[in-house]
C-alpha cells in the first residue's frame, strides 16, 4: 500500500497525493467548512486498520469512511453469527455464516466511493509486524490482552498511531496510544483595541498554538493496579467502570470468547469471581454484569462515533485528543474520560 504518513507531518510524494479533486471538495464541502482544507488533505492520504468488525467495528468503519481518508483495511477472521445482527449493519441476513469482513465490504464500499477499502479474512495472531507497518491507524476491535499487547508494541516500535475499543451490552470502550503526539489548537484572548483615555473595549483574537502530548502503553491499562488507594479514591467520582472493563477482558482471556446470553447465570458468577480475584475490596456494582451481553446498538454508537472522532482529530492534528481511556457507563449512559497510566 506505500509508505505511511508521518502524522507529525505527512510525507507525500507530491501534489497529486493530497490535492482534492473537484468532486472530493464538492463531496466533503461540510467537512471542509467544519475542519478546514489542509485537515481534509491529511485524511485524504491516511490508511487504517479496522480489525474486528462487530457492531462497533461497524460504527467505526461508517464513520472513517465518510470522513474521507484514503483507505481502510477490513480484517476479522470470524463468521457473521445471529448475535451480529444486534448491530452490525454492514452485514445482510443473507450473510449468516460467511466471513464478516467479506460480507461488510460491498455496503461499506457504498457508503463513500472515493475510499479504497479492502477485506482481510486471515487472523490477527498471523499477522507479523510488516503487515501493520502499511497503515497510519491501527484499531483493534475484540481482541485478548496478550495480541492487543503485541500489536501495541509493534506500533510503538514503527510509530503507528494505536486504538483498540470494544462494546459488552450496553458498556463500551475505547483506548488511545498516540506515543508522542503534537496537535495544534486554537485559543481565544481578549486583546484591548481602544485607544489611550478612551472607554476599554476589547475583540477576541484566536492564536493558533502547537501542543504535544505523551502517551503510555496498552501495558500501563493491563496492568494497572486497580487497588492503589489513588484509584479507590477516584472511584466515588468515577464509578467502577473500568474494573468492570478489566473484568470483562479477563473473561475473554479465560474463555477465549464474551459472556453469552446462552449461559447468562454461569458467565455472571464467572465474573463475580474474577473480580473477586481482581480487586481486594467488594465489587459493588456487580449488578452492571446485567448489561454486558451481546452488542446493544446505541452502545456501540456512542463508542464508534467517539473512537471515529478521535481517529480524525490524529491524522489532522487539530484538537486534543483524548487520554487515554473512554468508558461508558451501562448505569448512567454517560461517557468519562479516565486517565490511566500518564505520569
Amino acid at each position: 500500500m506505500g509508505e505511511p504518513m508521518d502524522l507529525n507531518g505527512p510525507k507525500t510524494n507530491g501534489a497529486a497525493e493530497t490535492e482534492l479533486t473537484e468532486t472530493e471538495n464538492e463531496l466533503y464541502d461540510r467537512q471542509i467548512r467544519l475542519w478546514g482544507l489542509e485537515c481534509q488533505k491529511r485524511l485524504r492520504t491516511a490508511k487504517v486498520l479496522i480489525s474486528g468488525l462487530s457492531g462497533v467495528g461497524a460504527e467505526i468503519t461508517k464513520n472513517i469512511i465518510l470522513s474521507g481518508v484514503y483507505a481502510v483495511n477490513l480484517n476479522d477472521h470470524r463468521n457473521v453469527t445471529e448475535e451480529d445482527f444486534c448491530a452490525q449493519f454492514l452485514v445482510p441476513r443473507s450473510a449468516l455464516g460467511k466471513n464478516r469482513a467479506e460480507a461488510s465490504i460491498e455496503r461499506a464500499r457504498a457508503l463513500n466511493p472515493m475510499v479504497k477499502i479492502s477485506a482481510d479474512k486471515e487472523s490477527l495472531a498471523e499477522k507479523k509486524a510488516e503487515y501493520f507497518t502499511d497503515f497510519d491507524v491501527v484499531v483493534i476491535i475484540g481482541a485478548l490482552d496478550s495480541e492487543l499487547l503485541r500489536i501495541n508494541q509493534i506500533c510503538r516500535e514503527k510509530g503507528i498511531k494505536f486504538f483498540s475499543a470494544d462494546v459488552w451490552g450496553t458498556f463500551g470502550y475505547c483506548f488511545a496510544d498516540l506515543q508522542d503526539h503534537s496537535y495544534i489548537e486554537d485559543t481565544v484572548k481578549h486583546k484591548v483595541v481602544s485607544k489611550p483615555n478612551e472607554k476599554t473595549k476589547t475583540e477576541l483574537v484566536t492564536t493558533t498554538v502547537q501542543k504535544e502530548l505523551k502517551f503510555p502503553s496498552y501495558e500501563s491499562i493491563s496492568q494497572f493496579d486497580v487497588n492503589s488507594p489513588t484509584f479507590q479514591k477516584k472511584l466515588k467520582r468515577t464509578g467502577p467502570a473500568f474494573i468492570l472493563l478489566r473484568i470483562l477482558q479477563k473473561f475473554r482471556d479465560k474463555h477465549n470468547r464474551d459472556p453469552s446470553y446462552l449461559l447468562r447465570q454461569e458467565d455472571i458468577k464467572d465474573m463475580e469471581c474474577l473480580a473477586k480475584e481482581l480487586i481486594n475490596t467488594p465489587f459493588a456494582a456487580s449488578d452492571m454484569f446485567e448489561y454486558v451481553f451481546s452488542q446493544i446498538s446505541p452502545a456501540a454508537a456512542v463508542i464508534g462515533g467517539v473512537l471515529a472522532q478521535e481517529i480524525i482529530k490524529v491524522v489532522t492534528r487539530k484538537e486534543a485528543p483524548h487520554c487515554n481511556v473512554f468508558l461508558f457507563d451501562p448505569e448512567t449512559c454517560c461517557g468519562f474520560i479516565e486517565t490511566i497510566g500518564v505520569n
